[in-house]
């Protein structure tokens, strides 16, 4: 019997001990459990606002009474959320110098009126929103020498609003029409342009204005400004063209005005609208200037018979050559040389004893435009 019982009591122990090892285990694992899901716990986190942070890069351009408002789509909220509800954006516009709210916005865009700006150097491309305010006549006509600020202002769905964006400025000088019966006509030295204009009846002396050209050759999309002038000048000469093309021109008036935009001598430069464009072909059809002084000079005797011819040079950009002519006392000019003599200067062989000879020269350029002949110069042979 008791060596049964202490069997029994043997076999009894390992279960328990493999019984309490086994309680051990689960205990640590939930303690663990616990410990783990307090550390979790902090303080709550406030649901985000969902207000998008204000642009920092509003730019905006003037182009007569049109100023054009360019900026990035927000795509982060003040939180550092991304924007997943943007609402519209309103368009700020102030006469006073430093705007601190947004009282009378001018207009609205919607969240989906935006464009994609080139990516750059490898980095990814934002989203711009752009806005076209018509500036009022009567704020420029009020302080023509004055500025206007510019804001823009994204809301949530809520129409709540962390700010305003930076601030530009925009000048309220006046932008005046453009000339008016702009013409384009071709002439030997190039393309004059021509126009009528009044000028303003604008009182402040602070005011001055120009004419600015601008051409473009039409197979190119881009304009080029050509030349600044006098507006009452009515007439400006294009020399720098190239024959055959076709160009288009357009003429606006400029207004400068002195204003102080942040710099002492600050001075606002306005473009009114273009004038239509006015094409032309530049096509030439006019000759070269006829060469002068042109001498002949005979060989002379112990040498072969032959006529030396020279004359001036002729200056013009576009000159391919001369051509020589000759005759005799009977008979009318005729051309001697077989190709464009490229020098001011001609040999003539065919001469004969006891013979007078009389010469002309003419210009040709390089679209076949020859000039008139000039004055003749005359050379006898003598009598051998």
């Amino acid at each position: 019997m008791r060596s049964s019982h202490q069997a029994r009591v043997r076999l009894i122990l390992p279960q328990m001990k493999s019984f309490s090892h086994l309680t051990g285990i689960l205990t640590s694992v939930v303690l663990a459990g616990f410990l783990v899901g307090c550390a979790s716990i902090g303080a709550p986190v406030p649901p985000s606002l969902e207000l998008p942070k204000p642009p920092t890069d509003l730019r905006a351009t003037r182009k007569g009474n049109k100023v054009y408002l360019s900026w990035s789509v927000p795509t982060r909220t003040t939180d550092r959320q991304n924007v997943r509800r943007p609402g519209p954006t309103r368009i700020c516009r102030s006469q006073a110098t430093v705007m601190s709210q947004c009282d009378t916005p001018v207009g609205n865009v919607g969240p989906t009126e935006e464009s994609a700006e080139p990516a750059r150097n490898g980095q990814t491309a934002k989203l711009r929103a752009e806005f076209v305010d018509t500036l009022p006549a009567v704020l420029q006509q009020q302080d023509p020498t004055g500025t206007v600020t510019y804001a823009v202002e994204p809301l949530n769905l809520e129409a709540r609003s962390a700010g305003l964006s930076n601030q530009v400025q925009v000048p309220l000088t006046p932008a005046l029409p453009p000339p008016e019966n702009v013409s384009a006509q071709v002439a030997p030295g190039g393309v004059v342009l021509a126009w009528a204009w009044t000028p303003p009846a604008l009182a402040s002396s602070a005011l001055h204005f120009t004419c600015r050209i601008y051409r473009r050759p039409v197979d190119t999309p881009i304009d080029s400004k050509l030349a600044d002038v006098d507006c009452s000048s009515d007439r400006y000469e294009d020399h720098f063209i190239d024959w055959q093309k076709t160009y288009e021109y357009r003429i606006n008036v400029v207004t400068s005005a002195g204003m102080d935009l942040g710099h002492p001598g600050d001075v606002a430069v306005i473009e009114g609208d273009d004038s239509p464009g006015v094409k032309i072909l530049a096509n030439d059809v006019y000759p070269p200037a006829v060469p002068t002084g042109v001498q002949a000079v005979f060989s002379g005797p112990g040498q072969p018979p032959f006529i030396d011819l020279i004359w001036a040079p002729n200056g013009d950009s576009d000159l391919a050559g001369y051509d020589v002519y000759r005759h005799e006392i009977a008979g009318g000019p005729v051309k001697i040389n077989p190709e464009l003599v490229k020098s001011p200067a001609y040999r003539d062989p065919n001469v004969a004893p006891g013979k007078a000879y009389y010469y002309s020269v003419s210009a040709v350029d390089l679209r076949g435009n020859e000039s008139a002949r000039s004055e003749e110069a005359s050379e006898s042979v003598p009598q051998n």
